[in-house]
């Protein structure tokens, strides 16, 4: 990760500041120059991107009122310190509260040098390792958003995170509604870009003309997405929209950027939620380009019991917004909801949850008159898949002990006496389900 670190100079003598900034410049630095340390803390702050060089001796707030301030505001920030003849017990003052170095007047311009460039080398790496902790804590808010623990799931979150670290161009595929979007937004916060920007374009959402414009340019204000994503990640929604001609230009910029590419593509298509794939709507040699990772996301409906942990985060959720509490779900609709199509997956999943807490808060209705209210001609809610009654007791199990346990904050007495369930027997059936206790304290 390159940067240009800047040198901040504070000193109220004019000439001082003039000379030291001419030779840092000489040197191959950016300087700016502050006539007062309350200037200069008008601008310097916490991940200031570079050092300072300050005087001691200073009307107003001095050096070391000044360093004190500059280490409250960011401790890892080197200051260079410059004394006069006899300061120096000062010069040692400083050392202790976290100056870097010091210098005493007049200078020697080689030392300057070579302390500006230790300075710049231990800022650098401060604020990279900054910028690294940022986009893992990134990373791993947007994979936690990827919720469940069946076999598709771990799956996916291994491709994500395999993927994420390619530098090749991706295609996202499955059902409308399965979260392409946020897995589009994982590939990218857990990969090396994850710093540059991630721009999305529904090429749905707009004409032909319009379209050309978004990625391409001209535009008005700000730059066309192909150059916004210079270094970063430009994710296409609704590839197959593309008309031919713009398929041939994005085509034309994907081979013009050569190996490895400047700007990663993530292409989401939504074709195969129609009954067709990626590959009738798109030219093969883009195809194939966009295609050269690709990542299928699985329906709601092959995810097992992470429906049911879905269903009981999204109504969690929900029951703190509107100020109530979740749904209780029984055996019966545990297993209404496993069985259940689900074809608009998890997005129609968000919307029953939502409507089964505004139900619960009104004390009326079921979730399985939502279910059927959501099936096409009121039919039946259920999949034909099926799967034998022991996991769906399993699932319904899991759950509940999962929501017991989150109730009462990981009390096991308390846990026992609602689910009349002896210690042993709850502690056998927590490590089946690899529920732990510390996760609810």
């Amino acid at each position: 990760m390159s940067r240009k670190l800047k040198i901040a100079i504070v000193d109220d003598e004019p000439d001082m500041r003039e000379s030291i900034s001419q030779w840092l410049v000489l040197s191959g630095f950016d300087t700016e120059t502050f006539a007062s340390a309350e200037d200069a803390l008008k601008v310097i702050g916490a991940d200031w991107p570079g050092i300072v060089v300050s005087d001691i001796r200073m009307p107003g707030i001095d050096g070391i009122a000044f360093l004190k301030r500059l280490m409250g505001l960011d401790s890892s920030l080197p200051v260079i310190m410059i004394t006069g003849h006899g300061d120096v017990p000062i010069a040692v003052e400083a050392m202790r509260i976290g100056a870097m170095d010091f210098m005493e007047k007049p200078f020697d311009p080689d030392r300057m040098t070579q302390l500006a460039k230790k300075g710049t080398q231990m800022r650098r790496m401060t604020l990279d390792n900054r910028d690294l902790r940022r986009d893992l804590s990134e990373g791993q808010q947007v994979m936690s958003k990827l919720i469940g623990s069946s076999p598709v799931m771990e799956r996916l979150r291994e491709d994500i995170l395999d993927l994420g670290q390619a530098d090749g161009h991706v295609l996202i595929d499955g059902e409308t509604g399965t979260g392409k979007t946020l897995v589009a937004h994982a590939l990218h916060a857990v990969g090396p870009r994850a710093s540059k920007k991630f721009v999305p374009v529904s090429c749905a959402a707009y004409n032909d003309e319009a379209l050309a414009a978004r990625l391409f340019g001209p535009i008005e204000d700000g730059l066309p997405a192909v150059e916004e994503t210079r270094g970063g990640t430009l994710c296409l929604e609704d590839i197959e929209a593309l008309s031919e001609p713009l398929q041939a230009r994005l085509l034309a910029f994907i081979s013009e950027q050569g190996s490895p590419a400047d700007t990663r593509i993530i292409a989401i298509s939504n074709a195969r939620g129609e009954g067709r794939k990626a590959e009738d709507s798109l030219r093969p040699d883009l195809f194939y380009r966009l295609s050269a990772l690709q990542i299928t996301l699985p329906p709601l409906r092959a995810r097992g019991e992470d429906i049911l942990q879905l269903f009981t985060r999204m109504s969690e959720q929900f029951a703190d917004e509107y100020g109530c509490e979740p749904p209780q779900v029984s055996a019966q609709e545990a297993a209404q909801l496993l069985q259940a199509p689900w074809p608009g997956n998890i997005r129609q999943l968000i919307n029953v949850a939502e409507r089964a807490v505004l139900q619960n808060r009104r004390g009326t209705g079921s979730i399985a008159s939502l279910l059927m209210a959501d099936g096409d001609d009121n039919q039946q809610a259920t999949t034909t898949e099926g799967k034998p009654l022991k996991e769906y007791v399993e699932s319904f199990e899991k759950m509940l002990i999962d929501n017991t346990m989150r109730r009462h904050k990981g009390s096991i007495a308390s846990v026992m006496d609602e689910l009349c369930l002896p210690r042993r027997t709850l502690n056998e059936k927590m490590a089946k389900y690899g529920l732990q206790r510390s996760d609810y304290l």
